[in-house]
């Protein structure tokens, strides 16, 4: 994303997460624990403008997304969301659903790795949202469930159907897309969509030690590996590797490559500056 800015000052206060900046380490965290941080169309606007934010201050190497209490994220307020939409007219809820997708997208776009730090329920929304990330630490009791057939929409909601099929396959994907069973998190893990298995409690603990890793490496080797490994799923092979070479002829010119061979020169850590 674009680090040149217009006249809007940063936020500072963001109304539906709690947002804390830290060593270059942002950790989000929905906060609604007695609603299950189910969200509502404040909590989405929020997410999609804060990472949007974040991602032209280019002051994050990382990022936990969390939530407060007994779970994840369950999905969309069924009173705030699915009950206002029943009013809304076809220009309306379009709006919507394209909002929800803006959040997905920001999340896969933004030139940082997100891990999402999963205990108890992870539900519709909140299970895309989790997919979206790019690492998914979870602990014993996290479940997964793609809710959006359950109460008579598509599966394929917030680009479940594009992105699930790519981390578990199609086979798995079709079965938790169109039946909207449960999915605990031994048979996660088996499947894929867990990236780590943390102690039971200690998901979020277990996030941020991996995005502290994330954070002290090289951020902008990191940056490109995320955009490549999305822009090429769609890609010809061809393509594929003639964007993998324009890539790395870039990023051999930058600070980053100049300084690891200083330091296996010297013999000592690189100290990586994403440049």
């Amino acid at each position: 994303m674009s680090p040149f800015t217009g006249s809007a000052a940063r936020t500072e206060r963001w109304r539906h997460l709690r947002v804390d900046l830290t060593d270059g380490v942002a950790t989000v965290t929905l906060e609604r624990p007695e609603k299950l941080n189910a969200l509502t169309f404040g909590a989405y606007a929020d997410l999609r403008d804060l990472l949007a934010e974040l991602s032209r201050e280019r002051a994050v190497r990382a990022l936990v997304l969390a939530g407060e209490g007994r779970g994840f994220c369950s999905g969309g307020d069924v009173d705030e969301i699915i009950g206002a939409t029943l009013s809304m007219d076809t220009a309306q809820l379009l709006d919507f659903n394209r909002m929800t997708g803006q959040v997905v997208r920001v999340v896969r776009e933004c030139p940082f790795p997100v891990v999402a730090a999963i205990h108890g329920v992870a539900a519709g929304a909140g299970a895309v949202l989790a997919l979206a990330a790019d690492f998914r630490v979870a602990d014993p009791t996290a479940r997964f469930a793609f809710l959006f057939t359950r109460v008579g929409l598509s599966g394929g909601d917030m680009g479940a159907a594009y992105l699930l099929p790519r981390v578990v396959g199609l086979g798995h994907a079709t079965r938790l897309l169109m039946l909207g069973d449960p999915v605990r998190a031994p048979e996660a893990e088996r499947i894929g969509l867990i990236s780590e298995l943390a102690e039971e409690g200690r998901a979020d603990e277990a996030a941020r030690s991996l995005a502290r890793r994330l954070s002290e490496g090289p951020a902008l080797a990191y940056a490109q590996t995320k955009a490549l490994l999305t822009a090429e799923l769609d890609m010809p092979l061809a393509a594929a590797v003639e964007l993998d070479a324009s890539t790395q002829a870039l990023l051999m010119t930058g600070e980053d490559y100049a300084e690891f061979h200083a330091a296996f020169t010297a013999k000592r850590p690189p100290k990586w500056r994403g440049r």
